[in-house]
């Protein structure tokens, strides 16, 4: 990748189960790769240096403390980079002030949250200034959606060739999955009930 800030990409929340599991990818993918530039983030930077001894990450690969609840390590990280990628949540508790930092500074914002109204209140609250700084927003990267977007684009392009159109309506279910809940997904799972319980409205969005 090519831009004009310090790393295309920093992963936020790298010592968690999956933000270890991303850093692993990339150093699979880009670990020798000049053309990428990345690092790791969070909250403490002796576990930073840690997971990226434990799985073999050159020092080169930056170690960035930044602490989700702190404005100005967030506004000072956002602009180092071109596209923020977090795993830390739940989201409806530690991602809005990132996700606000990102927005401010045109800096793109990736996430694998499963939290519908979370994602809809910050759709609806930062979608036009997003727009005008050109901060590209992508919300829901993990399992939620994964399988449904690639399973429906397939469906799709099958489709097309098929008829040479494509299917108006589609719908998913999962029948059968292997592995548990990791702890992250059932405290959002935790945080969405709470919140439904406080306002009925999060689960008519």
């Amino acid at each position: 990748m090519s831009n004009e800030r310090e790393f295309d990409v920093v992963i936020f929340g790298a010592t968690g189960f999956t933000g270890k599991l991303v850093a692993e990818y990339f150093q699979a993918q880009y670990g020798s790769d000049d053309n990428v530039k990345w690092a790791v983030a969070g909250r403490n930077e002796a576990k930073l240096n840690g997971v990226k001894k434990e799985l073999g990450i050159s020092e080169s690969v930056a170690s960035i403390v930044a602490d989700g609840d702190d404005d100005d390590a967030l506004n000072a990280l956002t602009k180092r980079t071109a596209v923020v990628l977090t795993t830390v949540g739940p989201y409806q508790i530690y991602g809005e002030k990132l996700l606000s930092a990102c927005v401010d500074n045109g800096t793109g914002y990736t996430d694998l949250c499963g939290e519908p109204a979370w994602m809809h209140q910050m759709i609806n609250k930062y979608e036009a200034k997003a727009k005008e700084t050109g901060a590209n927003i992508v919300f829901s990267c993990g399992f939620d959606s994964v399988p449904f977007d690639l399973g429906v684009y397939y469906l799709q392009e099958h489709a097309k060739k098929q008829s040479g159109d494509v299917i108006e309506y589609v719908k998913g279910r999962v029948r059968k999955m292997q592995g548990t809940f990791s702890g992250g997904t059932a405290a959002s799972l935790k945080a969405t009930m709470a919140a439904a319980h406080k306002d009925k409205s999060v689960m008519a969005a």
